[in-house]
């Protein structure tokens, strides 16, 4: 199979995940890391026989096809339109941008672009296996959904104030989620919210515990529940509930080991955090990505589904801060 070379922005903690799995894919090779950490770029670089490169320098050379933005959140749409305008193929960490305004405004720079966003809960086995089941019409018509999204531990305080808050940083993957499952764009959200888990998130101006209320058009109804600390792991759960039946995905478990006693019954704990939960998705989400570049596939997830779950987040926060139902 021909490898085609790639350059990777961010070699931080996304970059750490989509590097590497990209330099293992056998129709893919890391050429570039592009990093203004010289160290960063240089263990990354290290490990997969890459080259650390300026931004210019990786855009400009003619036989880097594809670039993998895993920079920080403020960069991602500057450095995804560098790449697209460069005539580069974009795989893009999710969100888009934290200004919705400004993802509006270049709308008309990714036409045409083969531009895929980093939502990668869409290829994980487990929910694609789920979506399948639903649109194969396994429970009937879909009525409602129940997203389950909590992290293990708060993360430290000075990542709040560039991470774009809960909403655009942890929930945008559930609203996207919704989005995808339901079939249809929701017409009404209702978010409330609470700082519970660390007093200092709530001093940085943000909250650590949600729940929000979606409704589409045709009735249908999605609660998405979100912790940044759960105590027990990190649970990850979709229920779908149906005219006739109902689907689920569940948590999955360190391994599948028993101890049955007497006593008790005592099992492996779920999994600790998202590197190790969504292994398989991740994997798959830069398999397709190959797929796009060798021109077997078109993007799945793309720059309109970004600006979607944009809007949906801060339809999030508007609903918290005035207290009232948002009408989209």
């Amino acid at each position: 199979m021909e490898r085609i070379e790639l350059a990777l922005i961010g070699a931080g903690r996304m970059g750490q995940v989509h590097g590497p799995n990209a330099a293992r894919h056998p129709g893919l090779r890391l050429k570039y890391v592009v990093d203004p950490r010289p160290e960063a770029a240089q263990a990354m670089c290290q490990r997969f026989d890459a080259r650390p490169a300026t931004l210019e320098q990786a855009l400009a050379d003619p036989l880097i096809q594809g670039v993998l933005v895993c920079s920080s959140t403020d960069q991602h749409l500057a450095n995804a339109l560098a790449a697209v305008e460069a005539g580069k193929a974009v795989f893009c960490e999710k969100p888009i941008d934290l200004d919705l305004q400004k993802a509006l405004q270049a709308q008309s720079r990714f036409e045409g672009a083969r531009f895929l966003l980093g939502f990668n809960r869409r290829f994980d086995p487990h929910f694609k296996a789920l979506k399948q089941k639903l649109d194969t019409g396994a429970i009937g018509r879909l009525e409602s959904l129940h997203l389950i999204n909590h992290d293990p531990a708060s993360p430290p305080p000075g990542f709040i104030p560039t991470s774009g808050g809960l909403f655009k940083d942890f929930t945008i993957h559930d609203l996207d989620m919704a989005r995808w499952l339901l079939g249809e764009e929701p017409v009404e959200l209702y978010t409330t919210a609470s700082c519970l888990v660390d007093p200092e998130i709530g001093r940085l101006g943000d909250v650590d515990t949600a729940r929000t209320v979606l409704k589409t058009a045709s009735g249908k109804l999605c609660v998405i529940s979100n912790t940044r600390r759960s105590g027990y792991g990190y649970d990850q759960r979709i229920e779908a509930f149906g005219s006739s039946g109902m689907l689920s995905a569940g948590n999955m478990q360190q391994d599948t080991l028993q101890t049955l006693t007497e006593q008790a019954v005592s099992s492996a704990p779920i999994h600790p955090g998202f590197a190790s939960r969504y292994q398989d998705g991740y994997r798959d989400q830069i398999h397709h990505f190959a797929d796009v570049l060798h021109g077997r596939a078109q993007p799945l997830v793309g720059y309109a589904d970004g600006v979607a779950a944009l809007v949906l987040a801060e339809a999030c926060a508007a609903s918290m801060r005035s207290g009232t139902v948002i009408h989209l």
